[in-house]
C-alpha cells in the first residue's frame, strides 16, 4: 500500500471526499462545538459498537482509530459500500443516539 494515500486527509469540506475507493484514507471528525462527549465510557462504547457494525455490515475496513475526548481519528478503507456512504450512515446514527441521551448536544449556541 502506498503511504502517500494512507495519510490523505479528507477534511476539505463538511462532506468527505474519497477519490479512490481502493485506497485507505485518514479521516477526522469532531463533535459539534468540540464538546468532550467521549470522556464517558457509555459514549465510547456506543461509538465502538457502531464501528463494529459498519465493519460487519457495510464493509468498513479500519486500519487504525483513536477516540479523543471531542473528536475521532480513523484510517479507513472499504471492501463493499462507498466510504462516503459508510461515514455518512455512521455519523448520522451515532449523532442521533447521543442527542437522544443528552439533548444539550443538539442545542445550538
Amino acid at each position: 500500500m502506498n503511504l502517500s494515500y494512507l495519510y490523505k486527509q479528507v477534511m476539505m469540506s463538511r462532506k468527505h471526499k474519497f477519490l479512490d475507493q481502493q485506497q485507505a484514507y485518514f479521516v477526522r471528525f469532531a463533535v459539534v462545538h468540540w464538546i468532550d462527549v467521549f470522556t464517558r465510557k457509555v459514549y465510547c462504547d456506543k461509538l465502538q459498537e457502531s464501528l463494529e457494525y459498519c465493519q460487519q455490515e457495510k464493509g468498513l475496513v479500519l486500519y487504525a482509530w483513536c477516540i479523543m475526548p471531542s473528536h475521532v481519528h480513523l484510517i479507513m478503507g472499504t471492501n463493499k459500500e462507498p466510504m462516503q456512504n459508510i461515514l455518512r450512515d455512521f455519523k448520522s446514527f451515532t449523532s442521533r443516539y447521543y442527542q437522544k441521551r443528552n439533548p444539550k448536544l443538539s442545542q445550538r449556541k
